[in-house]
């Protein structure tokens, strides 16, 4: 008797695999931009520490931070998908759905994203994504207009 493929882990991060890699291939581009100059203490917080990203990090980790539960969800269609295909088992569907995996690709596509830089252009790719794709298919289609030679 033969067993489907193992996939636990691999089937979940599918559909994180395409928006990932996309954003460290457009991370890979440029080199971030020189840091701010310091400030004179007048825009400080009340509690002393300030952030020091520019406007375009912050809106980029915003996208990131929104969009990485979003694709885990994606994930979790795709598994359940295959598993209706017949592709996965249900126990393989089980494992790769666990709350805490899920949390975790969610996490992991935010580290991966978070790190690097992004164009301007590209960061407004996330927000227009994550703002008006609500499902899977036509978000990771979206998605991949974070390639730097996507128009």
């Amino acid at each position: 008797m033969t067993r489907p493929p193992p996939i636990p882990a691999a089937a979940a991060a599918a559909a994180l695999g395409l928006a990932a890699g996309l954003a460290l291939a457009a991370c890979a581009g440029k080199p971030p931009p020189p840091p701010p100059p310091p400030s004179n203490g007048s825009d400080q917080p009340a509690g002393g520490v300030q952030d020091t990203r520019t406007e375009l990090e912050r809106r980029r980790d915003t996208a990131c931070d929104k969009l990485g539960p979003k694709l885990a969800q994606c994930a979790v269609a795709d598994s359940r998908a295959m598993l209706a295909a017949g592709k996965i088992t249900r126990q393989q569907h089980e494992d790769a759905t666990k709350p805490e995996v899920v949390r975790g690709l969610a996490a992991d596509w935010r580290k991966k994203c978070h790190q690097g830089y992004m164009s301007s252009r590209q960061v407004r790719v996330l927000e227009v994504c994550f703002r008006e794709e609500s499902e899977c298919g036509p978000l990771e289609a979206c998605l991949r207009n974070l390639e730097p030679g996507a128009k």
